[in-house]
């Protein structure tokens, strides 16, 4: 692999030897390598091996350049040094954080993932005022197949020639994606908007003005003086007696002019537009949703370790409650979630909010993340830097906010821009990282993690990264590391860069003294062990406790606490715990617990008939947390006729004193339930005074 590097007209104090070293390559200085001296860009190109070029400034030029040069040419990565490195007011340090981005775009791409297709054929719905809907179809030219659902006639003006089928009725529901929104409506209105021609007579005719422009009839004004009819005879579209009728039809896409859009969520589905009739950008957008397109499926999902529901009673429902798309819905009849890739906008919020694990993100996959995150953080320390932070921002406006600091650094002298221990990591969407993955970071030698979010984010994904960093921050806290290590930064504009850019400059916290070398696992559980272990054996001082008490909200740690007097060893728990943090012991009559499987759940609580568990959100650093450990245990109770143990004393007990008085247990059927299933069985047949139904 080829890198080049521009130190851009001689703005940037570049060091060769030093990135060559840190690549263990000989780089060359370029100052001028997208004009003067584009021939070396070429020549490099032309290698046939890839091509790293340190500019992303003038990557469509680059890219026209190697698509006009008559070699083949191979694949080429841009990396931005420029406004994340080199223009900074300590640029001069800037070096182990350049080498270490550069070290970030030498990495192998990530493996392809499953994609998701769409196919829009163009048959687009337009809802709204009649008038309006009618201006608005003019505005998207002639690549659509476009519906009208007339909702009135509205202030603007109605054309008189019917340019586009006209649908009216009441709107029931509006529902899908790009390529398959289902939409249902009943038609009840007397006049047949497919019959009429629009001759206007039957709005002459009607003597309360009943019928507007858009050939409905308001039935609250109507007095049933069916003049209309009389004048519609030719036509025949004005019917009093026709059934309503409930119909269904499908479009590739919908644009909404209504005040209520069809939906709420904040991100909906792609394809629907719901438009305040002046953002023509967002139109434009809508043009270009004609054709076969397909998304990554940016989540796998593992019903086994899925701690949502089990034996319908529901459990977990964080993601579920993030989703922003409405994309996850819950099945707790069938043990589970059900994630629609359709609607999935790959937030990777849900895999965040996770306990277990039964929820991954795939874009890229989380080993593949922690390669990222390790190679930065790990070529950073190996090449002199300290006290690393990451900053995590989406590639899209959190990208485009850095590169605005970068240039304000340049511009204004009381701007510093983006400091050299600050290095930005980009990600498709910024919750789609992590407890497992912030820990993991700072076990290789991070000394914060920060996550840069907009106003284009959800506000529970605010909410749920701050109660995931609070979490982080109690661990680290309880650990003895100082500082705060854990921030999210929320820029709204332009005029939030002077706070972004004085929060980066923020004070290290404290890290660990020695990097961890191990690799994020592809199961987050696995992942989050390996973290904390690290930190722990690393920990400043020894904490003060084995145990650190964690926050309740959104906790993947903890034990439980039993009330052992409520208890009666009946382990329906065993039953529903979805992680095997419960187990019982088929020897002898114990409820087991390991620590280190318990998610927090919930499940176990839910369902104990007693109401004798409770969670207890907490970090155990002791070795037992791994082991089985015996929470309850009773004495088992025998079988009268056999003295075969068949259940627990307490268990026995409670039954025989519930039942006592039932007129169905007198006398033997009591004495009965003393006895396990096979000698009940035998005294039931075997007695002499039981009618039996020959005896009938």
């Amino acid at each position: 692999m080829t890198t080049l590097i521009c130190d851009c007209n001689k703005t940037m104090p570049l060091d060769p030897r030093e990135l060559g070293a840190a690549l263990n390559e000989k780089l060359t200085l370029h100052s001028s390598l997208c004009r003067r001296e584009a021939a070396s860009f070429l020549q490099a190109a032309q290698k046939g091996e890839e091509l790293v070029v340190a500019c992303t400034q003038e990557k469509r030029l680059f890219l026209e350049l190697a698509q006009q040069s008559e070699a083949a040419v191979a694949p080429i990565r841009f990396v931005n040094i420029r406004e994340t490195g080199g223009w900074s007011k300590d640029a001069g340090k800037a070096g182990p954080k350049i080498a270490a981005l550069l070290a970030l775009a030498h990495l192998p791409e990530p493996e392809p993932v499953a994609t998701v297709p769409f196919n829009s054929q163009g048959r687009l719905l337009i809802i709204g005022e009649l008038g309006a809907a009618e201006q608005a179809a003019a505005l998207m030219g002639d690549a659509f197949e476009i519906t009208l659902f007339s909702q009135g006639v509205g202030d603007a003006e109605v054309a008189q020639e019917r340019r586009h089928p006209v649908l009216a009725g009441e709107l029931r529901t509006v529902g899908g994606w790009l390529g398959a929104f289902d939409v249902r409506w009943r038609r009840s209105n007397p006049i047949d908007l497919d019959l009429c021609t629009r001759c206007n007579a039957c709005v002459t005719a009607c003597p309360e003005g009943a019928i507007g422009l858009d050939y409905q009839i308001d039935m609250a004004l109507c007095q049933s003086h069916r003049a209309c009819v009389k004048v519609c005879t030719a036509a025949g579209a004005i019917n009093f007696s026709r059934e309503p009728e409930d119909l269904q039809e499908t479009f590739d896409l919908v644009l909404d002019l209504r005040a209520q859009p069809a939906f709420t969520q904040h991100a909906p589905p792609q394809g629907y537009l719901h438009w305040n009739g002046r953002d023509l950008a967002a139109l434009l957008q809508l043009r270009g949703l004609v054709g076969a397109f397909e998304k990554p499926q940016f989540f796998h999902y593992k019903q086994k370790l899925c701690a949502h529901s089990r034996n319908e009673r529901v459990g977990c429902n964080a993601c579920v409650d993030i989703c922003s798309a409405s994309a996850i819905t819950s099945e707790p009849s069938r043990q589970r979630i059900v994630v629609n890739p359709n609607l999935c906008v790959g937030c990777g919020a849900c895999t965040t909010v996770c306990p277990s694990g039964a929820l991954t993100y795939t874009y890229p996959r989380p080993a593949e993340q922690g390669t990222r995150i390790k190679t930065l953080l790990t070529t950073y320390l190996r090449h002199g830097g300290k006290s690393p932070s990451l900053l995590l921002h989406n590639t899209q406006t959190g990208g485009r906010m850095l590169e605005d600091l970068g240039r304000a650094a340049r511009l204004d002298a009381d701007t510093h821009g983006i400091p050299a221990r600050v290095m930005p990591l980009p990600l498709w969407h910024d919750v789609s990282v992590g407890l497992e993955l912030w820990l993991s970071a700072m076990a290789y030698g991070a000394s914060q993690v920060w996550v840069l979010t907009g106003d284009d984010d959800a506000p529970q994904y605010r909410d749920a990264v701050r109660d995931q960093m609070a979490l982080a921050q109690t661990i680290m806290t309880g650990l003895g590391y100082a500082g705060e290590h854990f921030r999210v930064l929320h820029v709204r504009d332009a005029r939030d860069l002077a706070q972004l850019d004085r929060d980066l400059r923020a004070a290290p916290a404290g890290s660990v003294a020695r990097a961890a070398g191990f690799a994020v696992q592809a199961d987050k559980r696995a992942t989050l062990e390996l973290a904390l272990a690290h930190l722990a054996e690393h920990a400043p001082r020894p904490p003060a406790s084995d145990v650190i008490a964690l926050p309740a909200q959104g906790s993947p740690l903890g034990a439980l606490a039993l009330d052992k007097n409520a208890c009666t060893m009946c382990l329906s728990c065993v039953n529903a715990c979805p992680a095997a943090a419960l187990q019982d012991n088929p020897d002898a009559p114990q409820l087991r617990f390991i620590e280190k499987n318990c998610v927090q759940c919930g499940l176990c609580v839910g369902t104990c008939p007693e109401k004798a568990l409770s969670l207890v959100p907490r970090l155990n650093l002791a070795p037992q947390r791994k082991d089985p450990v015996v929470i309850n245990e009773m004495q088992p109770y025998v079988c009268v006729r056999c003295s075969k143990p068949f259940g627990t004393l307490k268990a026995i007990e409670a039954m025989l004193g519930k039942l006592a008085g039932h007129s169905m247990f007198q006398g033997e059927a009591l004495e009965r339930l003393k006895m396990c299933g096979d000698c009940r069985v035998i005294d039931l047949y075997s007695a002499s005074n039981e009618v039996k139904i020959t005896d009938l």
